[in-house]
């Protein structure tokens, strides 16, 4: 994994990092991760140096590009709120989708934005689900309005 730079981030923005590489690094089978917000932007990733990893071969992420991951993160948000709403049954904590080759999980955060983790079929579920919810009852205190915004921009500026 490529670290993101941090330089002329905000503490918590440096922390978020911290923590979201901390995710990869530190949890058997998992493969990316991704923040993304209510509107569906990216606010944070475990690859931002997608680019870089793709043309040295690697492809850890879905093919290979974390704006992927936000993507299907943002869209599986969408629908399981759509389903909780229709069957009224409150918010949506977690979603889980387990695939031939691979797991996405999906957690809210705050306000509508989403953690979500791209790792391999055979990971420990509950083991990745844990450091989810860690990670979300770290972040989801200081991800404020502010907080966001300096986030997008820096995802914009990386790209």
């Amino acid at each position: 994994m490529t670290a993101p730079s941090t330089f002329g981030l905000s503490t918590e923005a440096r922390n978020l990092h911290w923590l979201l590489s901390n995710l990869v690094e530190e949890v058997p089978g998992v493969h990316s991760v991704t923040v993304v917000s209510s509107d569906g932007l990216m606010l944070l990733s475990s690859d931002p140096g997608h680019h870089a990893a793709k043309a040295a071969g690697r492809q850890d992420g879905p093919r290979g590009s974390s704006a992927d991951l936000a993507t299907i993160v943002s869209g599986i948000g969408s629908l399981t709120i759509g389903a909780a709403k229709l069957m009224d049954s409150g918010g949506v904590k977690q979603t889980m989708v387990a695939m031939e080759e691979g797991s996405v999980f999906v957690m809210s955060i705050s306000d509508g934005s989403l953690l979500g983790v791209h790792a391999t079929p055979d990971c420990d579920m509950s083991v990745v689900a844990y450091h989810m919810a860690l990670f979300v009852g770290r972040a989801g205190h200081v991800l404020t309005p502010e907080l966001r915004s300096e986030l997008r921009k820096s995802m914009e500026s990386a790209q």
